[in-house]
Order: C-alpha cells, then sequence, then structure tokens
C-alpha cells in the first residue's frame, strides 16, 4: 500500500469513528472533518424523524442519535436513507428513550417519510373494476400503491404526533396504551394517515400479502364478520376512493 492511500485510509477511519472518541486524538483541520461529518448526519437524522427529535428534545435526541451512529454507521450512498435502522435500534435498546410510546412515533416518522418518497403508480379507478366480469372477482387481486405503509403501534401517538409536527413548542398530554393499526400513504403530493379497525387491518394485511378478494372475503369471516362479502366490497370501494390501490 502506498503512503497516500494509507493515509485516506486512516483519515477514513477517524472520519467514522465517534467524533467524541477521536476528538482528543486529532488537532486542527481533521477535527473540522469529523465534526462536520457527524453533525451532518445528526441533522439528517433529526430531518428523518422531526416529530421524534421534537418529542425528545435537542439534547435527548442528540444522545440517541450518538447510541446509534455508533451502532450504526452510515453506509448508504444517499444521505436520505440514513436512520433506516432507528426503529430496530430502538426495539433492541428501550433504555435509549425515556418513554416507550416514542418508538411508535419513530415508526410513524419513518413511515410519513417512506410515503412521501415512494415512487408514483396510476391508482385504480372505479372504472376499472367496472370491467372485470362477475365470474372473476374471486380470483382477483389487487395492489396497494407504492406509498402504502402498514403499522402496528402499541400506543395512542396520532394526537401527539399531529400537534408536534404542526408546532414543536406545543404543550402535549402523554399518550396512552394503545395496541391498534395505523395506514399511511402519498395521495398526489400529501402523505395521509389513518387508524383502522381490526377487521380492516385484517383485510388490508391479507391483501398485501397477495391474497385474492376470496381470500379477503374469509379474512374478514374469521375477523367475526357475518356478512364478509358485502364488508369487503365496501372496503374495496374505500380503498379505491382513497386511492390506496394501484392499477396492475
Amino acid at each position: 500500500m502506498n503512503e497516500l492511500a494509507a493515509i485516506q485510509q486512516r483519515f477514513q477511519r477517524h472520519l467514522m469513528s465517534s467524533a467524541d472518541e477521536v476528538c482528543d486524538d486529532i488537532r486542527g483541520r481533521m477535527e473540522i472533518y469529523v465534526n462536520a461529518y457527524w453533525g451532518r448526519l445528526r441533522e439528517a437524522l433529526a430531518d428523518n424523524y422531526p416529530v421524534l427529535c421534537r418529542a425528545l428534545g435537542d439534547d435527548a435526541f442528540r444522545e440517541l442519535a450518538a447510541a446509534y451512529l455508533r451502532a450504526h454507521p452510515s453506509n448508504h450512498r444517499s444521505i436520505r436513507w440514513f436512520g433506516n435502522n432507528l426503529v430496530d435500534f430502538i426495539t433492541r435498546n428501550p433504555d435509549v428513550v425515556p418513554h416507550p410510546a416514542l418508538l411508535d412515533l419513530a415508526r410513524m416518522d419513518w413511515a410519513m417519510r417512506g410515503a412521501f418518497d415512494a415512487a408514483d403508480a396510476a391508482p385504480l379507478r372505479f372504472g376499472d373494476l367496472a370491467a372485470v366480469a362477475p365470474e372473476q372477482w374471486a380470483d382477483l387481486r389487487f395492489r396497494p400503491v407504492p406509498s402504502f405503509r402498514l403499522l402496528q403501534l402499541d400506543w395512542g401517538i396520532e394526537g401527539l404526533w399531529h400537534t408536534l409536527n404542526e408546532n414543536e413548542d406545543a404543550q402535549t398530554d402523554e399518550p396512552q396504551t394503545h395496541a391498534h393499526t395505523m395506514i399511511v400513504w402519498r395521495y398526489g403530493l400529501e402523505c395521509r394517515w389513518r387508524t383502522v379497525s381490526d377487521t380492516e387491518a385484517s383485510a388490508l394485511r391479507t391483501m398485501v400479502d397477495g391474497g385474492c378478494f376470496a381470500d379477503i372475503c374469509a379474512a374478514l369471516l374469521d375477523a367475526g364478520d357475518q356478512d364478509a362479502a358485502t364488508s369487503a366490497a365496501n372496503l374495496l370501494r374505500a380503498w379505491v376512493d382513497k386511492g390506496l390501490l394501484a392499477r396492475e
């Protein structure tokens, strides 16, 4: 290895180590690079998790970011995706946040950002369904738009997320435990979300897993819906109306 390559590798090792660990060993201009690199990653993490950052406050989020950066150095060419392991990191290390509901805030933040950046797709229209022959309906399969996200949450964090997303200085109440399902998707340029019932969640999971219309009806029936076919048709109508399904 020539001298220049050795210097470049040494610089990279210092740059990608924790700034807190290396600052005592680095002087002058290299320290500027190290601080700028780690500072930019913290900014990217806060940009990808804006409501979580607001809920924690600057100091606590900085501590969370430092712990995450040590465990998951950036390895993607685009800084946009930095933070893709944060939800898993908090799940495995719950003590890094002061309240367990913050994990659900992280889930919602990441889902909203992913929905906003997802690829476009032509939405399914009612006219497309009108052309389907009656004997084909049982085997008919549906595909969600690329922006669609299905989240299983343990806390009622929607009000907290909405409030802090609108006003970072707002006073909020502590969320309560509430196991439920949320969906997130993009409609045009607007990211939308809503809580869904257990029966609708079952139908959506069946659809996402590749189940046909008959499978969706069976899932609703298993969930206790005695008029599963009608309910499935109503759900399908709502999904099309809200732009949740993509045209094949």
